[in-house]
């Protein structure tokens, strides 16, 4: 008994042994690490001047469009362009049948003939003041159907722009009923594209920020990275009570001819500025598992840990939210990846 009670002792010596010189060196490792210097570079937290801006999706439209059509039915003569060509303001588009033009300008004629013998009769006293009337009011009726005729008949470009819909051919009747592709009644349709225009459903609460004028930025995503200027030119008056916006009209000047109406764009609105916390990009760190960013401060040579929201991004920098930065705090930039917060850190050029 007195054998067996002396081993057991002697083992269980061993093992208290084994144990602590475990924990000592554990603890030794821990001091290492504790006293484990990270050369780090920083850079100061600054609060800038920043744009608050908002992003809504759009298409977009030619400024200025129309379907050319004639007040009424019949044959069409010529047309004159294809589409795609380019008109100018006044060019003749579609030539109609000039029947009843020629007969009312034949009319016109006979009416000016015979106003002007009644005009010298008039002076002489030989027409009576009604009959002089009587004639004058046929002439300008007939004056003002020549002009109708004129109109309707020799359809002409209102501005210029290029053809954008062709719906029949130079003979065929035209009858008035819409043409499918577009639900409208039309022989050619004509778009303004050297400028387009988008229309930007805005939500209520920036009713007080927008007013006509104010530059806007526009981005489609067939040219990326490249972003094309317009300005508010029309601001609708009142509020959709189903979607809680209004309507605002951006003008797009299109001079090299890139951007076409039925584009997909990405309206850019500057509405204010503030002043907003930035800091390289690179500074911001994401834990693992989770979408919490964070980065690390120096402060008398300890790197201190602070939670972030990030906002915003300005090229290489981006904007942070957090109650613990404040400006004049040293952010560190590179060698962030290998602290722990509390760890001893050493300004790199100091």
């Amino acid at each position: 008994m007195n054998t067996t009670f002396k081993i057991g002792l002697a083992l269980l010596s061993v093992t208290a042994l084994a144990c602590s010189s475990g924990k000592t060196e554990k603890s030794a490792q821990q001091d290492a690490a504790s006293e484990k210097v990270e050369v780090v570079r920083v850079a100061e937290l600054q609060v800038q001047q920043v744009a608050r801006s908002v992003e809504y999706s759009s298409t977009l439209l030619a400024y200025e469009e129309i379907h050319m059509a004639p007040a009424s039915p019949g044959r069409i003569e010529n047309i004159a362009v294809e589409v795609g060509a380019r008109v100018s303001k006044g060019d003749l588009l579609v030539q109609m049948d000039r029947t009843q033009l020629h007969q009312a300008e034949v009319q016109l004629r006979t009416l000016e003939t015979d106003f002007k013998r009644f005009d010298t009769l008039r002076k002489v006293g030989s027409v009576a003041q009604q009959q002089y009337d009587q004639m004058k009011s046929q002439l300008d009726i007939a004056r003002s159907n020549v002009a109708f005729l004129q109109e309707n008949t020799r359809l002409r470009a209102p501005f210029s722009g290029v053809i954008s819909g062709k719906y029949f051919e130079p003979g065929e009747m035209y009858s008035g009923a819409p043409v499918a592709p577009i639900g409208k009644a039309a022989i050619v349709s004509l778009v303004q594209i050297d400028r387009l225009k988008t229309l930007v459903p805005v939500s209520e609460k920036y009713f007080p920020m927008i007013r006509k004028g104010m530059e806007v930025n526009i981005g489609v995503d067939i040219y990326p990275g490249e972003t094309f200027k317009g300005r508010v030119f029309n601001i609708y008056p009142t509020i959709d009570a189903a979607s809680r916006t209004f309507n605002i009209e951006v003008a797009v000047d299109n001079p090299g001819g890139k951007l076409r109406p039925g584009m997909f764009s990405r309206v850019t609105l500057d509405l204010d500025r503030e002043e907003a916390l930035l800091i390289p990009a690179i500074a911001v760190l994401k834990m693992q598992g989770s979408n919490d960013r964070y980065l690390f401060i120096e402060k008398d040579n300890v790197a201190k840990r602070i939670p972030v929201v990030i906002g915003k991004r300005y090229n290489e920098l981006v904007e942070v939210e957090s109650e613990q930065l404040k400006k004049g705090d040293l952010v560190v930039v590179s060698g962030q990846a290998r602290l722990l917060d509390g760890m001893k850190v050493k300004v790199e050029g100091n």
